[in-house]
């Protein structure tokens, strides 16, 4: 019995489609039932993501809750190369893999598509922290870590992280800069600055839950750090990353195409 893997032309379509509007991926096996099943699976499978409002700009708000979902993070297929992108991703992925839930950007990256930061994926360390000074959004101090093992996820400062955090976590991605910390806003940003582009970011509110936020537009730093604060009221968020901002979820037939990515962080279904 064969098994197949009906995935919508994923190469063609990142070559050819700029619009970030994409296919879901169903995992078939033909004569078993089980191609109906996954069919009905997706048609019947709520979202996890939903559309917000906040200071008249619109986001999405993808919800990771340790009750029904798992996050590892995913660079490339072991021994290989970066995927680059969520549609290499997504065909990358086993006939045996669980469900997607839905999966973004996760953190920053060098030309090859390679974290610049600390860095791990089942609980294999690539990428040790780094406590550099330089330019860019990474180095506006103080950046921060995500991180997480068991169905519990954290986010903090890079310096807290360094000094407080002993046990290696199943997951972990650093990026910059920190949204909000201990309920306050990052010190260097400003109330709407004139930087403005396609965020997105990660925060865990009071529950346990990871909110991770794309903008529909371009917004400033600060708008998605009050969104952070004020809306979803998580104590720490940190931002993953601007122009290259992409997701893709399943259930709602969203699968963003752009720029290169480099690491990713994937939420998926529990068993």
């Amino acid at each position: 019995m064969k098994k197949l893997i009906l995935l919508a032309a994923l190469s063609v379509l990142s070559a050819c489609n700029p619009e970030p509007e994409g296919q879901p991926v169903l995992r078939t096996e033909i004569g078993s039932g089980v191609a109906e099943e996954a069919e009905i699976a997706a048609a019947v499978r709520a979202s996890a993501c939903k559309t917000i409002t906040f200071e008249g700009e619109k986001f999405t708000d993808c919800i990771a809750d340790p009750a029904k979902h798992t996050i590892t993070t995913a660079l490339g297929p072991k021994g290989k190369e970066p995927y680059r992108s969520l549609a290499n991703l997504a065909g990358g992925r086993g006939s045996d893999a669980p469900l997607i839930a839905f999966a973004v950007n996760g953190g920053m990256f060098d030309k090859a598509g390679k974290p610049i930061g600390y860095y791990v994926e089942n609980g294999s360390r690539t990428k040790e922290l780094s406590r550099t000074d330089g330019p860019g959004n990474f180095h506006l101090k103080p950046n921060g870590v995500f991180f997480g093992s068991r169905g519990k996820w954290d986010i903090r400062t890079s310096d807290d992280f360094y000094s407080n955090v002993g046990d290696r976590p199943n997951f972990g991605t650093q990026s910059g800069p920190m949204l909000v910390i201990d309920g306050k806003i990052h010190p260097e940003i400003t109330e709407n600055g004139p930087s403005k582009a396609v965020r997105n970011g990660v925060g865990v509110d009071a529950e346990g839950r990871a909110h991770f936020v794309i903008s529909a537009g371009p917004i400033s730093f600060g708008v998605l750090a009050r969104l952070y604060r004020d809306q979803l009221k998580t104590p720490d968020a940190l931002f993953l990353d601007g122009n290259v901002s992409a997701l893709w979820d399943p259930a709602s037939d969203r699968l963003d195409m752009g720029a290169p990515l480099g690491p990713m962080i994937v939420v998926e279904m529990k068993e």
